[in-house]
């Protein structure tokens, strides 16, 4: 999925140049590596000449592909055009295995540090905007329904913990991923050093797999993609919040809009949350992806090829897709437009009844039992919803308390049971705990 959506960077991982010239660098790291092996007869001087000549052009790969049916004898006999005689010993005792699953997860970890770039942006830009709006205060909803007062700013921090959380898996799926092998057609080393492997890996940044078949077993390229698709869910969570902020009948937050945007072809009053919209729905297309690395992981016996077809799509598809919707749901978190009056007149919105939860309590201070104090709080409540339901005008709900021969409270009690702040006298611990987190 290499598209004009795509950064030039993460598209050019998955690019067919980019594979084979780390296939390139693969085959003159092992040529290198066998030098001083007594029962290999290359020498120095031919592993010099094959680090120099060492070259291929897509073109020609493709061009051989057609009669070969095969890209790695095809990229080899390419190379073989350009490096002559010593061309013999390239390829000494490999499988194109060898090379293409050290090369493929060489790729993945070349994926995954920009994933991590992507991601630690984001998290930054939450912790600060999470103390930037500590003091904003708007109503928690459960269900949908609004429930009790709390801050935007723990919107913004529960986002930088998911990145937090975003971010520990990805480095520990790096580790996980960041492996080669070069061990022959089982994986017995039948054909080749065991410190060629080693020397290939160090050079790469990568740990010779401890027990390859012909393959790097396919449990590493699984988690890869499942973890993947954790983090697109994570900001797939971000982005319906986002768009459930900007319902009309809500409008408390707003992703940008730019000038000279236009927002509905028939409605020109339109401001969509289309941005946020389409994080959502490719975060679908990396979460999908997971199954197939998931089937891959059964091949037959040592090896069969019914995985490779499935990855060369899922793995490009889903770190391009990814990086492009952390890209455009880091664009949506700094640059939210937060509507603050309007987080008041939502909180207001029902009257009191989120202050409902402390006069319950209150009332059971008082010495009452609950099932009663339930009663007062319950019925003078239902009244108030009638109300907004059928759109009525009447009395609040602190008034109707104080207007019920039932309720013993005072106006005193009533004053700090209706102080939203009195809900939050607690949340200084939330934000100590966030304060603590680095990126």
């Amino acid at each position: 999925m290499i598209d004009r959506y795509s950064r030039p960077e993460m598209a050019h991982i998955w690019e067919l140049q980019n594979k084979f010239d780390i296939w390139k660098e693969i085959e003159i790291l092992a040529c290198e590596a066998q030098v001083d092996l007594d029962d290999v007869g290359i020498t120095a001087d031919e592993a010099g000449k094959i680090r120099e000549k060492a070259d291929f052009t897509v073109e020609r790969i493709d061009e051989l592909e057609t009669t070969l049916n095969h890209d790695v004898i095809a990229f080899l006999t390419n190379m073989a055009e350009y490096i002559g005689e010593p061309s013999k010993w390239v390829h000494y005792g490999m499988t194109s295995s060898d090379l293409g699953d050290t090369a493929l997860c060489f790729q993945m970890i070349q994926a995954i540090d920009i994933i991590i770039e992507d991601v630690t942006r984001i998290g930054e830009i939450c912790k600060r905007r999470a103390f930037e709006t500590r003091d904003m205060l708007c109503v928690g909803r459960t269900h949908g329904i609004h429930a009790e007062p709390m801050v935007m700013g723990m919107k913004f921090g529960r986002w930088a913990w998911a990145m937090h959380r975003a971010l520990e898996r990805l480095r520990f799926v790096r580790k996980q991923c960041a492996v080669g092998a070069i061990s022959g057609a089982v994986g017995t080393y039948s054909n080749i050093d065991p410190s060629v492997e080693a020397h290939v890996c160090e050079a790469l940044g990568l740990t010779p797999d401890p027990l390859s078949t012909q393959v790097i077993a396919r449990d590493h390229h699984a988690y890869y993609l499942a973890t993947l698709a954790t983090v697109a869910a994570s900001a797939a969570e971000i982005a319906t919040e986002i768009r459930a902020l900007q319902k009309t009948d809500t409008l408390e937050a707003e992703e940008p809009f730019t000038k000279g945007q236009k927002g509905s072809s028939a409605m020109p009053h339109k401001r969509n949350p289309i941005t946020a919209e389409r994080v959502c729905g490719m975060a679908r297309v990396v979460q999908a992806n997971a199954q197939v690395g998931f089937d891959d992981v059964a091949l037959w016996h040592e090896r069969d090829i019914s995985h490779s077809s499935a990855e060369r799509i899922v793995l490009a598809d889903s770190t391009i897709a990814l990086d492009y919707l952390l890209t455009k749901l880091e664009w949506i978190l700094d640059g939210l437009i937060l509507y603050p009056e309007s987080m008041k007149a939502n909180l207001d919105r029902t009257r009191g009844l989120i202050y409902s939860s402390r006069v319950l309590l209150t009332l059971v201070d008082t010495g009452m039992l609950r099932e009663d104090a339930y009663d007062i709080v319950q019925r003078n409540a239902m009244k108030v919803w009638d109300d907004i339901q059928q759109a009525r005008s009447g009395k609040i709900y602190r008034e109707l308390l104080a207007d019920d021969p039932a309720c013993p409270l005072t106006d005193e009690q009533l004053d700090s049971i209706f102080d939203p702040w009195e809900f939050l006298g607690r949340i200084g611990v939330i934000f100590d705990r966030l304060d603590t987190l680095e990126f």
